[in-house]
């Protein structure tokens, strides 16, 4: 095996040291025929003996982060990163649809560490405080991906059907996604505004990708779901 493998839905893959490896519509790893999706979107490609990921695509962000969620990153189109965790995980949406892949490497330049817990009834993440209901709007757009069993794809709630999850009216949901969203990106989480201001489109596949790669939620977490629709 070589130094470095790509896993995605159960397939491995060994990408050559002398050789381009392309991920997306169509390449060496040809994620799913959508048409929202790059026909090559990400690249992997060995140089000077370190591997990089870069985004060769034009519209397309990508979440890049490592096996414990203390390491994120946002790769975004002409970006490009080192791989250098044992285990890396590559996180984007297309359209609808939240793909997930990983690259594995042999010999890490570094080790993953672990993510902070305060283990009281809020969330803290970084200086980013969360309350319970907070924590359960995040979940209810997160749960195709958290109750995904290996398929490496996902589909992101629209914002009714996750208000409808939680039992609550659209009012409350959005007025709560908007504190959530203006929460990280205060701390600097990138993608989850526009420019001038404006609340970026594609917020919440953002906020899901930055959730679970950060581990800000995770399985353990969908009990949320039904205390939420049960508080008054």
């Amino acid at each position: 095996m070589g130094d470095l493998t790509v896993e995605f839905c159960g397939e491995w893959y060994e990408p050559a040291e002398d050789e381009l490896f392309n991920v997306g519509r169509e390449g060496d790893l040809e994620i799913d025929d959508n048409p929202y999706l790059h026909r090559r979107f990400l690249q992997i490609a060995r140089y000077d003996g370190i591997w990089w990921l870069s985004n060769v695509g034009s519209m397309i962000s990508a979440t890049v982060a490592d096996a414990s969620g203390g390491m994120q990153a946002w790769l975004a189109p002409g970006a490009r990163i080192p791989l250098v965790f044992g285990c890396t995980n590559i996180i984007f949406t297309a359209g609808p649809t939240t793909y997930e892949f990983a690259a594995h490497l042999n010999a890490p330049a570094f080790r993953q560490g672990v993510t902070n817990d305060n283990g009281g009834g809020e969330t803290t993440i970084g200086p980013v405080v969360f309350t319970p209901s907070q924590k359960a709007l995040i979940v209810a757009l997160a749960e195709p991906m958290l109750r995904r069993e290996g398929t490496g794809f996902s589909a992101i709630p629209s914002s009714a059907d996750a208000a409808r999850r939680l039992g609550w009216g659209r009012t409350r949901f959005n007025r709560k996604l908007d504190n959530v969203c203006e929460k990280l990106d205060r701390v600097g989480v990138a993608g989850l505004r526009g420019g001038e201001g404006k609340l970026a489109s594609n917020r919440r596949a953002r906020l899901v990708e930055h959730a679970v790669t950060s581990h800000l939620v995770t399985p353990d977490d969908l009990p949320l779901l039904d205390d939420a629709a049960e508080a008054p």
